[in-house]
């Protein structure tokens, strides 16, 4: 059935993405969040669409399990929507970082598919984040597809999930977003409380 092999076909893409993904780099983003926590350093989320949806997660489990002072970008609707109403939307991320004064020591985490370009207009909300960052004195790293754009030649640390078929680019960088920051947030390096269930299995097992 047409269901099915797309299913497998699809499977065995993720298998084979994760399997050419450079493990160095995950560990150098673990190391470069290390390094601005134990500075004291602020986290800053950001994303569009789904990568908005993943930096909003993020966000939550980087404060509650890694010990994190970190904030989303997106996660207040009526600031955001002023914002792009009143500034423009491609400045709407950037102007928000200047208004919480992001400063050197604080890092800002991107998800995104493309990584940002200004020369073809996608993402420059991102891309002008990143600058921002970067011009502060802050540290950026995040996880994105494709080539990485800007991202990928700005980020101090990045993980380029390597692209499978043209029509699944999206699918399967979001997708295996969520695993990698998962892995990330849960790293020995980082993780100062366990998950609920984890912590109840513990305990079962004592």
């Amino acid at each position: 059935m047409v269901g099915q092999s797309f299913t497998s076909d699809f499977l065995r893409e993720s298998a084979d993405i994760l399997a050419r993904t450079d493990e160095a780099a995950v560990d150098q983003v673990v190391g470069l969040l290390v390094a601005t926590r134990d500075r004291g350093g602020r986290l800053f989320l950001c994303g569009s669409g789904g990568g908005a949806g993943h930096a909003s997660h993020a966000t939550c489990d980087f404060r509650k399990m890694a010990g994190f002072e970190a904030y989303c970008i997106t996660d207040n609707v009526s600031e955001l929507t002023a914002r792009t109403n009143d500034e423009g939307w491609d400045v709407a991320y950037s102007n928000w970082l200047l208004g919480s004064r992001i400063r050197p020591g604080d890092c800002l985490f991107v998800f995104s598919v493309g990584g940002g370009d200004v020369e073809r207009n996608v993402s420059v909300n991102l891309v002008n984040a990143i600058r921002v960052a970067k011009n502060a004195g802050a540290s950026v790293t995040g996880i994105v597809g494709r080539d990485g754009g800007e991202l990928a030649r700005a980020a101090d640390a990045c993980v380029v999930v390597p692209t499978g078929r043209p029509d699944t680019v999206t699918a399967q960088t979001e997708a295996l977003q969520a695993l990698f920051w998962h892995l990330i947030v849960t790293h020995p390096r980082l993780c100062q409380n366990s998950p609920h269930w984890e912590s109840l299995t513990t305990e079962i097992r004592i």
